[in-house]
């Protein structure tokens, strides 16, 4: 019978892995050390491990039995395990130390082992906290390699080579893709990303052959010289510098950049290595020194975006950035390397394809990508607000608009980078060494082998004190034995002692922006996302609630410290952490804004809220604008992005010259259409009481030079206001609050109509009425609901209809709703006639908004809706009419990771006003609302980044 080649492939492969596990089955008896490699689960991009197929065969031949977990997307293929006398096992328990590269999952940590992986616990950080604690419980001994250092502080074992490596293949690759779009062939073309090589020497292989092609003159002339500007001194720059020597290249000093930039070859590429005393001076005199630079960076400022950026075509860079330290580039520098003053093109060209033709078009600016392979938002590099992925590589920013875009959105598949038009292309890349994994982990191994033999002496079961066969390379990166933090770490302990009471104030670099956050509930988690986002900031949450406090600690956001506080008990402390922090975010009912902002006046620090401006903050304004704090308010979606969308249009048609004669502003947070099924046709993610108490407030309004007052109680009584715009939606509209005092705060003297309210699918205040009707829209005790705890729905409603019996409730609850049967049938399906009992509750109001809380909450995977419209109609100086329709609609993400519309349109405004306040971009104290056009402008452009967007649609007449 003939066999397939697959077949006989499959039956060596099984016959060999056969011979080696039965040859080292009889040879583990005489193992005394046994070792494992556990499998990566960090991400799907991380296929590197700690020891190679090399080194295993290195530590069997000694006699050490190698475990090594199964993984089919580990860069080493089991095979070359077993091939090298690796026993292939899912179950690790036999091994007495376990290897791996990154944090190992609770589940997977087996008690009384010694681990030794990047752990990422050496700083406290709170997203590692529970790990640690489960490595003490389970008496784990923990050697973590990035404590791994030489007497001089340098690391042991580090990847930082073949992040450079990785940086600069795909930086080559990224420029070949960026100058196609601008017009241009190049050799850089022919250089894939560095994960599609096996090896790097395939990749360098690849950047000698375009490296050829320049030397042969076959870069396009119009392209002038390329300049590769390289910043930091370690191994990183030097790996991406090993790389670049591979093609024709040239490296010069950076006082001759700008000659080179503008008369060099383009049959090489040119290099220049910048270190810190290259663009570095102090403030006072032009000087350098090093010591007093690590010292007291704040003496001095960089020239590197004066001086040596206009000149660079591309900048890798590599350096280590601490907050206090001045940045290579602000986001200012980027629209300046943008302008038209940065010189373009050599003019010694030697073709005739350098002129500006149709077909040889010249770069719109010399500065074509920057790869920061530092990878830090933020920092050095202050523009480069987040990482790129593997997945996706780069990003184009634009300077202009200060947007960072990876797909283009013209291509409904939205696979496509977007690398056309003006702007810098950027990658940074923040796990850069997992695109060439087998080398990278074969140098990794390769440092760690001189110290496997004393890693191999800890036994977790025996007191740490009494391990003394080995250096002080392994002793001091041991970070916890027999359930206790060692020695060198105990300060971790205290340190999460200290940040648990004092959250951000905790933190150890005090040139850090600190942000005292108050309130954990949905709202923070977009907010404390973003401002997190920046290396440069830290955050504490304060919230009397442990399930928030659990909740936040799961988030895992970078630089943020919950910790338990009850503002109305713990007054001393909560003054303590006001003090400890620069701004202090207040996301709690609104009646406790007063004494908190009160409180930040007294400390000298600035205050940020969603909420309305109240008559006891306004009170605080002018003891705020004294002591220099800003109370900025009313920064969240309603209030918030609508003074922003409507100031716009004012300050619009008020810059031709007209006058605003009508303002009619709606917004509501709604259900998604597919999740409103119900008689209500709303849901709820947070108390409902708060909708209900609207019910009872009087509203204000101007409609055609004529003041509407509907009453407190009578605003729904009076009908809801039909509701024109995207029909499709079935929408009502009601007034809310006060109206007309907009007249004032938006400057409208002209205007005849003056309308702001709240939007509602249609049957919502019909089902409201007949609630009010029969009185449970009421904020005063009922005795019934004082004395009878098990009072139950069916009982009430006999009361509260006036009925005398169960079978009068129908009659007299349909004469409350005016007939209507529709409200009659909702009131049953939200279950006001059952037998369920009301529960704790004393007034008619709390009863019932517990009953819509069970009944109406959002279920998991449904997502609600934030609706807002402006009619703008202004009058222009020639008598025509000018009409603004802006239109915004923002939806929640239906997974249980993402962030509600409510949560994102109240959470990211308060999120970038903290940030402006911060970086001194709100320049008025005292009281701030967003009706000014320097705060309005730059919130509105970066909430477009955020995915908070609105269309306006102009018309004349």
């Amino acid at each position: 019978m003939m066999l397939s080649r697959s077949s006989v492939v499959n039956s060596y492969l099984k016959n060999s892995i056969s011979t080696n596990y039965a040859r080292f089955s009889q040879s583990s008896a005489r193992c005394a050390q046994v070792i494992a490699i556990r499998r990566e689960d960090a991400n799907v991009w991380e296929r590197r491990a700690p020891l190679s197929p090399s080194h295993v065969q290195r530590l069997v031949r000694g006699g050490v039995k190698v475990i090594v977990q199964p993984a089919n997307k580990r860069a080493f293929p089991v095979q070359e395990y077993v091939a090298a006398g690796a026993h292939i096992a899912e179950d690790l328990s036999e091994a007495s130390v376990i290897f791996g590269v990154k944090q190992v999952p609770l589940q997977s940590l087996l008690a009384d082992k010694t681990y030794v992986f990047f752990s990422h616990t050496i700083k406290a950080q709170a997203e590692n906290m529970e790990m640690l604690d489960s490595i003490l419980e389970k008496n784990i001994r923990l050697i973590d390699y990035e404590k791994m250092a030489r007497a001089d502080g340098k690391r042991v074992v580090a990847f930082g080579k073949y992040a450079g490596y990785s940086g600069m293949i795909d930086i080559l690759h990224g420029i070949g893709l960026r100058l196609l779009a601008l017009g241009h062939h190049t050799p850089f073309m022919h250089i894939g990303i560095a994960h599609n090589y096996r090896t790097s020497g395939q990749a360098i292989q690849a950047v000698r052959d375009a490296g050829y092609e320049i030397s042969l003159d076959r870069m396009p002339a119009s392209i002038g010289p390329l300049v590769f500007v390289f910043t930091g001194t370690g191994n990183v720059s030097h790996g991406a510098q090993e790389v670049f020597k591979e093609l024709p290249c040239v490296f010069i000093e950076p006082r001759d950049l700008r000659f080179v930039a503008e008369h060099g070859d383009t049959r090489v590429v040119y290099g220049c290595i910048v270190d810190m005393h290259h663009h570095l001076r102090r403030k006072s005199d032009c000087g350098f020194d090093a010591n007093e630079y690590i010292q007291k960076p704040y003496l001095y400022e960089s020239v590197f975006a004066k001086e040596i950026a206009p000149y660079a075509s591309c900048i890798v860079n590599g350096i280590f950035w601490r907050p206090n330290d001045p940045r290579l580039l602000e986001n200012e520098d980027a629209m300046m390397l943008q302008s038209t003053g940065v010189p373009k093109v050599s003019p010694l060209v030697r073709h005739h394809t350098a002129d500006s033709l149709d077909g040889c078009p010249k770069l719109p600016h010399r500065l074509i990508a920057i790869c920061d392979i530092s990878a830090d938002p933020g920092g050095s590099i202050e523009f480069m607000n987040d990482c790129t992925t593997i997945d996706a590589p780069f990003e184009m920013y634009k300077p202009e608009t200060e947007e960072n875009s990876t797909r283009d959105s013209s291509d409904a598949s939205t696979t496509r980078m977007n690398i056309k038009g003006d702007g810098f292309l950027m990658c940074s890349i923040d796990n850069l060494p997992a695109q060439l994994p087998r080398e990278a982990s074969q140098y990794f191994g390769d440092n760690l082998m001189p110290f496997m033999k004393e890693i191999l002496q800890n036994d977790a079961t025996i007191p740490f004190e009494e391990t003394t066969a080995i250096s002080k390379v392994v002793r001091d990166a041991t970070i916890a034995s027999n359930g206790k933090l060692t020695p060198n770490f105990e300060y971790i302990s205290k340190m999460r002692s200290r940040r648990e009471k004092e959250g951000a104030m905790s933190q150890v670099q005090s040139d850090k922006h600190k942000v005292l956050v108050l309130g954990a509930g949905f709202v923070s988690h977009p907010m404390v996302d973003y401002i997190t986002r920046y290396n440069d900031t830290v955050v504490t949450v304060a919230s009397a609630l442990e399930n928030e406090i659990k909740l936040m600690e799961k988030k895992k956001f970078k630089n943020t410290s919950p910790v338990q506080l009850d503002v109305l008990t713990e007054k001393d402390r909560l003054e303590d952490l006001i003090r400890g922090h620069d701004v202090v975010v207040s996301l709690l009912p609104y009646t406790m804004h007063p004494e908190v902002a009160d409180l930040c006046v007294e400390n000298k620090k600035h205050f940020v809220t969603a909420s309305y401006v109240s008559d006891p903050i306004q009170a605080l304004h002018e003891k705020a604008k004294n002591a220099g704090v800003k109370l900025v308010m009313e920064m969240g979606v309603d209030p918030g992005v609508d003074h922003m969308l409507a100031m716009e249009c004012f300050d619009e048609i008020r810059s031709q010259g007209g006058k605003i004669k009508s303002f009619v502003s709606w917004c509501g947070g709604l259900p998604a259409p597919e999740d409103s099924d119900n008689p209500l046709r709303y849901k709820f993610s947070w108390s409902p009481q708060g909708v209900l108490m609207v019910v009872l407030s009087p509203t204000k309004y101007l409609m055609d030079g004529k003041i509407v007052e509907r009453p407190a109680g009578q605003t729904y009584q009076m009908g809801a206001i039909p509701i024109d715009f995207m029909p499709a939606f079935n929408l009502e509209g009601l007034p809310n609050r006060d109206s007309v005092v907009y007249k004032h705060h938006y400057g409208l003297q002209d205007a005849h109509t003056v309308i702001r309210g709240t939007l509602r699918y249609k049957g919502f205040t019909e089902l409201i009425c007949g609630m009010q009707n029969l009185g449970l829209i009421d904020q005063t005790e009922h005795p019934l609901l004082v004395a009878n705890a098990n009072l139950t729905w069916e009982e009430f409603m006999i009361h509260m209809s006036g009925a005398a019996n169960a079978s009068e409730v129908p009659e007299k609850v349909l004469a409350a709703c005016n007939g209507k049967k529709q409200v009659m049938a909702g009131l049953k399906t939200l279950g006001l006639f059952n037998s369920t009992p009301i529960g704790d509750a004393k007034t008619p109001m709390s009863a019932l908004a517990q009953l819509l809380a069970r009944e109406l909450a959002y279920q998991p995977g449904e997502r609600d809706l934030v609706i807002m419209r402006h009619e703008v109609e202004g009058e222009m100086p020639d008598g025509s009419i000018i009409k603004h329709g802006v239109d915004m609609t923002l939806y929640g993400e239906s997974d249980e990771n993402g962030y509600t519309a409510m949560a994102k349109g109240v959470g990211y405004p308060c999120a970038v006003a903290t940030r402006m306040v911060l970086l001194n971009k709100i320049a008025d104290d005292g009281v701030v609302v967003p009706l000014k056009r320097s705060i309005y402008l730059p919130m509105l452009k970066e909430l477009k980044k955020l995915g908070i967007n609105s269309k306006t649609k102009v018309t004349y007449m």
